[in-house]
């Protein structure tokens, strides 16, 4: 299969992200703005930008973490689902078509001050000039790219030079009144004006075509939204200080306006040109940008198949190209498109709050594909506050708006039922959300889960083909972020009580990627064959070993531990691995769905265990854990100490019945013990220090969380990540 060429370079991204920019939200919009809250306006324009801030952090993480075409659906699609994936992508698709309808059409309010023209002819003007940008598209996207280029820097330059003489020129009179109606046409005018700063993030739809995407995209994005926030609050200010408030809220064409009154007929010329030339720049990079959206829905079997079709010799999805211009003309003729653009940003406003959404779910779901090179900073504020000001903003865009959001959903579905069913995958939310989340996207969990083992898709490769359900003690999956394999299986070892173990390397790829496609030998798959045959050997261990790749990486721990009805499952750790209400991460969701015994080793390099420390959680039973720690005791020929910290303010008559209890219980021990208690309010802090003087600290599993904890799961587990030595977390079943 072709696949698209990564032909652009940052420069010609950075003029992609402001080209998208550099339109209607400039040229056109500030007068109709200005006319909702007065000269205020350039306030709108810039927590308009602070308002979709979080979006474009988040794409930039995104993007880095899967650098292909599609952009935001993609990342919807993958988070979410195939269903969310069909609305997100139809409705990204729509809004960035229709706003480039209405560049088109509204260049010609610029061009009727070049050339005479009967205003009925500027509709098939505009559908000429969308003919040469397919054209131009379909040549060849490193061709976009330095149009875009030249194009942007010609409208820059113009732009800054008309700042220079218009903010002199500023008369604070007209600057009067600020707020025009209020804090309400002041919220109103931030979302009118927020599609202005949609074009920001376009660049992740073509990602697929971008050299070095993991630094490019996140600098282009930033400092393609640092530019234009300070030349729209610039403009804005400058255009409301010199042009009296009544003739700006009827004026199509601000820039000419202000040009030819600053500078006179022929300046007023040079705004004209400027504004034609960049209108058409940004339905270019509308085209580029939206033909992404079907092509990639195609490639996931969400549109027809034809849709996903590249040109033979130019590498570029001509068909989808010629389908969204296609589309575009037809706006162009038959619609009202200033109402349909503002109807669009409503779509674009609901995309950027998944696109938050997304970050938060493959962040805290810890799921294993998902490695992104750059991290949006503030997380997770960052996120839950673009969702919260994307809502705020949706309500105020109006009923209309919020209908047609309505109208896109059932059209998303009814497509996603037609294409979409042919696609098996799913997103990470149904793997790993729980039943609140489950039931707003997906059937009953119980019927999901059946579905998937039904279709699970797990290919092993058996490298040990002695496998053995009724000997195998210990599963130990090895999902490649481990500090030392061989140090997580002697921990296994240690724990079992049967005569073999199973370790299992475990390779996760996102639905779209074909399992047979990542199965072939590796190098470290059969690093890691060699030298756990070595730990066998030296160890006396009896050891299977398999290499599996798979969708769904819990369905399939889950899998291998029912079929080996094994008594532990160890696995390696990062110190955080609760569960929330919403989403949870895979080891989260195995702690909470696993028939056996759960064992989390935290590897801080220890290699020798010679000293043990158990510490209990209050609430866990002694006897059952000081059983387990005497076995690991035994395998390592190594001492253990039962450790309880209390309260300081704890009497004589508690710390005696402490003692006599846990006396007790460590004395049927056959490994050499003693038992220590510790007066301490700070426990977190009393553990830490006591454990430099250990090689394995042993914790049961926290039961109390903060609400951030019971929605999104818990962070890092601050006993665990403050040790000194190496932990063991062990979740016993009743």
């Amino acid at each position: 299969m072709k696949k698209l060429q990564r032909s652009l370079n940052l420069s010609s991204v950075i003029a992609i992200s402001i080209g998208g920019m550099l339109g209607s939200g400039i040229f056109v919009l500030p007068g109709l703005a200005a006319a909702k809250t007065g000269s205020s306006v350039w306030l709108a324009y810039l927590l308009a930008a602070v308002c979709i801030l979080p979006a474009a952090l988040s794409k930039s993480e995104l993007a880095t973490a899967m650098p292909t075409s599609g952009g935001t659906y993609v990342y919807i699609e993958r988070a979410f689902g195939p269903i969310l994936g069909t609305i997100s992508g139809i409705g990204l698709w729509l809004s960035l078509l229709l706003k480039s309808s209405f560049a088109l059409v509204g260049f010609g309010a610029y061009l009727s001050v070049l050339i005479d023209i009967d205003l009925g002819y500027i509709k098939y003007i505009a559908i000429f000039f969308l003919g040469l940008i397919m054209l131009l598209n379909i040549y060849g996207v490193k061709k976009v790219g330095k149009v875009q280029l030249i194009v942007v820097t010609f409208s820059l330059t113009g732009l800054i030079s008309l700042l220079f003489f218009g903010l002199p020129q500023v008369t604070p009179t007209l600057l009067d009144p600020f707020f025009l109606k209020g804090n309400y046409g002041l919220v109103t005018t931030i979302a009118f004006v927020y599609i202005s700063y949609a074009g920001v993030t376009k660049v992740a739809a073509i990602a697929g075509e971008i050299k070095n995407p993991s630094k490019n995209i996140p600098t282009a994005m930033i400092l393609s939204l640092i530019i234009m926030s300070m030349l729209y609050v610039s403009i804005a200010f400058m255009l409301v200080g010199n042009i009296p408030l009544d003739e700006l809220a009827i004026d199509l064409k601000p820039i000419y306006s202000l040009a030819f009154l600053l500078g006179g007929k022929y300046i007023g010329y040079a705004a004209a040109v400027l504004g034609v030339v960049t209108l058409v720049s940004m339905a270019n990079s509308g085209v580029l940008a939206a033909s992404r959206f079907p092509f990639a829905m195609s490639r996931d079997k969400l549109f027809p198949e034809f849709m996903s079709k590249i040109h033979p010799t130019k590498l570029t999805p001509v068909v989808t190209i010629v389908v969204t211009c296609l589309l575009m003309a037809l706006a162009i003729l038959f619609l009202d498109v200033v109402r349909i653009a503002k109807l669009a940003s409503a779509f674009m406003v609901m995309s950027f709050m998944l696109v938050n959404l997304c970050v938060i779910v493959l962040r805290e779901t810890s799921v294993q594909w998902y490695e992104p090179t750059y991290k949006s900073p503030l997380y997770p504020f960052m996120q839950l506050f673009g969702v919260i000001s994307g809502a705020v903003l949706l309500v105020f865009l109006g009923m209309i708006p919020l209908l047609a959001v309505f109208g896109l959903i059932v059209l998303g579905i009814a497509v996603y039922y037609i294409y979409g069913t042919k696609a098996d995958r799913t997103g990470v939310l149904k793997l790993y959300g729980h039943r609140p989340a489950s039931y707003l996207l997906y059937k009953k969990e119980k019927a999901s889960r059946k579905v998937r083992k039904k279709k699970l898709s797990i290919n092993p490769k058996f490298l040990d083909g002695n496998f053995d359900a009724e000997e195998e003690g210990v599963v130990i999956p090895l999902l490649g972020n481990e500090n030392s394999p061989e140090m997580l299986v002697e921990m296994g070892a240690a724990l079992n009580k049967r005569s073999k173990i199973l370790a299992v390397d475990i390779k996760e790829v996102p639905n779209q990627t074909l399992l047979d496609a990542v199965l072939q030998d590796s190098p470290r798959v059969n690093s890691l064959a060699r030298r756990l045959t070595g730990l066998a050997k030296n160890r006396n261990i009896d050891i299977d070993f398999e290499a599996v790749a798979t969708h769904e990486i819990s369905d399939t721990i889950h899998e291998l531990s029912d079929k080996t009805h094994c008594d532990w499952l160890v696995m390696g750790w990062n110190g955080r691995a609760n569960n929330g209400m919403l989403i949870g991460n895979p080891i989260g969701w195995l702690i909470a769905n696993i028939n056996s015994d759960f064992a989390l080793f935290k590897d801080n390099g220890v290699r020798n265990i010679g000293r043990v420390l158990l510490a209990l959680r209050s609430g866990r039973k002694d006897k059952n854990f000081v059983a387990i720690v005497d076995r690991i005791c035994k395998f390592y020929n190594a001492s253990f100490t039962l450790l309880h910290v209390i309260p300081e303010d704890s009497s004589e008559e508690e710390i005696l019945n402490i003692e006599k209890t846990s006396q007790n219980i460590i004395s049927k021990a056959s490994a050499l013990c003693d038992l220590k208690i510790v007066k301490s309010n700070n426990p977190i802090e009393a553990i830490s220090t006591i454990s430099a003087d250990y090689d394995l600290l042993v914790l049961g599993t926290p039961e109390k969380y903060n609400w951030r904890n019971v929605l999104f799961g818990a962070g890092k587990d601050e006993i665990a990540n403050n040790s000194a030595c190496s932990v063991l977390r062990l979740t016993v079943r009743d």
